[in-house]
């Protein structure tokens, strides 16, 4: 007698709502119908191409926006609420393609930021805008998410910026660069800007938080990065030549920017746990699919015992990682004052374990896991730039020790 039980499409959970269901049914379609076929044609298109006007990226954008998730919207709801109902959507995005998912996530950042520093307008201004995220530089990569030098060398100091802003009457002009590292940045029409402020004296320090149209003089994008993993997100360079910026679009100055850059962190990160989490189940049903399929010394694999072993610890990797996740993304949205120690803790999670099962996945597939005939070496890949997207997972578990410092037992 079989002790098989089929689970619900997330995995170990109380039964969803009615709206909750429908939300994951309608981005799952969304998933298998667009994501699926297009993700691995993007994987393939030579990085100048992804973002091209004949790309089949702008349809899947397109058809993503019918969704229905808007982050205003979602505004209405009860915060647990809406954190849930994020959390199923960027699941079931990831599990589609981890590359269109990024791409899909970022482009509501501009929103995402400006509500969360109280700019209503600029939130306005921003929805049904492509958007992108611009915060790390050609010379400082992770360290931009250190606004306070909380991790920083004894003694030592992070260096010039590459990209400052001055703060002119009622402008923000801005000048520098931002690194090819700013996800949506070729497609995006504009761009939530984080960067260091210049004084009077020239002197830079965190920061300023700014909405940038794209289209202003003085912005200039550079080329389509070509790079591992999750291929579908264009990402590139960002140049700025006195920009000038009206202040109605500034979301913090440097007296709000630490704050602001807390919050930011708080929110994103769950977020990219989440794609973590819906990159690791991609992961793991088409290695149990396969293991049901593939025969090796007369009889499917499922039948060894190392290959259900090996199912076993992605199955529950995945249901602690996903679970973390949620925990922290209604624990941030509930509390009086979100914890960065929490999201940086479901971040390095939640990418961690997307390696590893595809990794493992990877392996159960043997010889045929490295071929492009089947998904797992781009699945791989994907899981494999999720340990550094949005922070290296390194710094963020440094930055989140730190959170870890009581000073009044010191």
């Amino acid at each position: 007698m079989s002790d098989y039980v089929e689970l619900p499409r997330s995995g170990i959970e109380p039964p969803l709502s009615e709206m909750e269901r429908t939300v994951q049914d309608t981005v799952h379609r969304y998933a298998v119908e667009v994501m699926r076929p297009i993700g691995p044609v993007l994987d393939k298109l030579p990085a100048d191409d992804v973002p091209a006007p004949d790309s089949p990226l702008w349809g899947a954008l397109a058809k993503a926006g019918d969704l229905g998730l808007s982050i205003m919207a979602m505004m209405e709801l009860p915060p647990a609420e809406r954190a849930k109902l994020l959390a199923i959507a960027t699941e079931e995005l990831a599990w589609g393609d981890g590359g269109i998912a990024g791409a899909i996530l970022v482009s509501n950042f501009p929103v995402m930021y400006a509500l969360l520093a109280g700019n209503l307008d600029m939130a306005r201004y921003c929805e049904g805008k492509l958007g992108c995220w611009g915060i790390t530089e050609p010379d400082h990569g992770s360290d931009m998410l250190d606004a306070t030098n909380a991790i920083a060398t004894p003694h030592g100091h992070y260096g010039k910026p590459n990209c400052t802003a001055r703060i002119a009457g009622n402008k923000v002009i801005i000048n520098g660069q931002k690194s090819a590292w700013v996800s949506g940045a070729i497609t995006a029409q504009v761009c939530a800007l984080f960067t260091h402020y210049a004084d009077d004296k020239g002197n830079a320090r965190p920061g300023v938080a700014v909405i940038v149209p794209l289209d202003l003089p003085g912005v200039t994008k550079g080329k389509p990065l070509d790079k591992l993993g999750l291929r579908g997100m264009n990402q590139g360079e960002l140049y700025f030549d006195n920009v000038e910026v009206p202040i109605s679009h500034l979301l913090a100055g440097p007296d709000k920017y630490e704050e602001l850059a807390y919050h930011m962190l708080c929110e994103a990160n769950p977020h990219v746990a989440c794609t973590g989490v819906g990159i690791a189940r991609a992961a793991f049903e088409h290695a149990w699919e396969y293991a049901h399929r593939r025969k090796q010394g007369g009889q499917p694999i499922i039948h060894h015992q190392h290959v259900r072993f090996r199912l076993f610890e992605m199955f529950r990797k995945i249901e602690a990682a996903r679970a973390l996740t949620r925990r922290v993304m209604e624990y941030n949205a509930t509390a009086a004052r979100p914890s960065m120690l929490a999201s940086t803790s479901a971040k390095v999670t939640a990418t961690q374990t997307a390696f590893e099962v595809a990794s493992d996945a990877l392996q159960m597939f043997g010889g045929n896991g490295m071929t492009r005939e089947y998904p797992m070496e781009k699945l791989f890949r994907d899981a494999r730039a999720m340990l550094i997207a949005d922070g290296a997972n390194e710094v963020l578990a440094m930055k989140g020790g730190s959170d870890l410092v009581n000073p009044d037992w010191l």
